[in-house]
């Protein structure tokens, strides 16, 4: 890791910007969580960003930009479309791009980063995503950092995406030995209570926890017999 004084960290309330969060702290970085409510259906998981926040001891902000959801249409997260269920790299997944997502929070982290200082801005694209979210890839990463050291003066802000390169099964793994309170996260893109166990991301979930061999301490409406056999697995 790059020697990071400070950073503004985009914090969902999943796993992966959960590990990111405890991965920067540990390497002495100061933190600043960033939350954005955009209209997104599974909207509970700013709840989740502040018990992490809470329990990590760091501030948490949340900023308000529900009213640009008339504009992120034919998500399933942001429009009436309905979440498809299965395999994370099913086509249908496209379903669930929130239209130009992470263009728009990586701006907003980018201004506060500027505004307080930090000039690095994190977030927890991996490797899982690269099939279906274009704004995870690394060519996104590449051109959207260019135009970051162009935004202001003296350089302007710096990417930091750690996980691009790594496996949701390596995130998990890394986020057990920095203990990493899963049991706090959510995931669902249903946006229920409980995690429906059958959405692409709790699909994508499930399976990482079972490759690295870990306990998913989060409950789930489903075995998870059930969610393999949506993804085509033999059980």
């Amino acid at each position: 890791m790059p020697n990071i004084k400070s950073a503004v960290a985009l914090l969902s309330g999943g796993m992966d910007s959960a590990t990111l969060l405890y991965y920067l702290a540990n390497q002495g970085c100061r933190v600043y969580p960033l939350s954005v409510h955009y209209g997104q259906r599974h909207a509970r998981e700013l709840a989740a960003a502040a018990a992490i926040c809470e329990q990590l001891g760091v501030p948490h902000t949340v900023y308000d930009l529900s009213n640009i959801k008339p504009l992120l249409r034919g998500s399933s997260q942001t429009d009436d479309v309905a979440v498809p269920e299965g395999h994370y790299e099913d086509p249908v997944m496209r379903l669930t791009v929130v239209p130009n997502r992470n263009m728009i929070l990586l701006a907003v982290a980018s201004a506060m980063a500027i505004g307080n200082g930090s000039r690095t801005v994190a977030y927890a694209a991996h490797a899982g995503d690269h099939a279906v979210y274009p704004d995870c890839r690394p060519e996104f990463v590449e051109a959207l950092q260019v135009a970051l050291h162009l935004c202001h003066y003296d350089r302007g802000v710096d990417l930091y995406a750690p996980f691009l390169g790594k496996t949701k099964a390596q995130i998990a793994s890394l986020g057990a030995t920095l203990k990493v309170p899963y049991e706090l996260t959510y995931s669902c893109y249903a946006g229920r209570p409980l995690h429906c166990g059958l959405c692409g991301t709790c699909c994508e979930r499930r399976l990482c926890f079972e490759e690295a061999g870990l306990h998913d301490p989060v409950d789930y409406e489903c075995p998870l017999t059930e969610t393999k056999a949506k993804m085509g697995y033999s059980v």
